[in-house]
């Protein structure tokens, strides 16, 4: 079992901070997906969210539009944010690498329950600071002490089986 990746709360809160401009790779148009959830939140919360999602290009999630690859997106990109599988964001860090400099990309940050160390040491070689494992939503929101129902126990979405009720 790999070891426990622990951030310094200075180190995020720099991040969140610094970065203004996020690439979601990942974004789901579906109103209950988790990465719409934290997508809605980041926006709120003042930062630029641009979804990547090859399966919804050309869509509109939350008023932007969507790119089906990085080197696709016209903007400048201070973070990008894997909401992939572990396995997926090898293939994804490669894409960040390969846009990184031409985008101005400084954080590579991996989702909750995403790592992936072979891709973290090849970014971090690359001069891009890596987080993993976490998710910025909940990142905010715990340093900043807004940790609400927002998002959190609201009945929406639940890893729980649906019962069903009579009467």
């Amino acid at each position: 079992m790999p070891e426990r990746l622990i951030y310094d709360d200075r180190q995020i809160r720099r991040i969140l901070s610094e970065v203004r401009t996020i690439a979601m790779v990942g974004a789901s148009p579906t109103w209950n997906r988790p990465s719409y959830f934290a997508m809605k939140y980041l926006q709120a919360k003042g930062y630029r969210m641009i979804p990547v999602n090859p399966r919804a290009a050309g869509q509109d999630i939350l008023g932007e539009r969507v790119y089906a690859s990085l080197a696709e997106v016209p903007h400048r990109i201070d973070m990008v944010q894997i909401f992939r599988n572990s396995e997926a964001a090898g293939p994804i860090t490669d894409e960040v690498l390969a846009v990184a400099e031409d985008k101005g990309i400084r954080v590579l940050w991996m989702q909750l329950g995403v790592r992936n160390d072979e891709a973290a040491a090849k970014a971090e070689a690359a001069g891009l600071e890596v987080v993993m494992d976490r998710c910025p939503k909940i990142e905010f929101g715990r340093l900043n002490s807004e940790l609400s129902w927002g998002g959190f126990n609201s009945g929406v979405i639940s890893s729980r089986r649906a019962r069903l009720r009579f009467g």
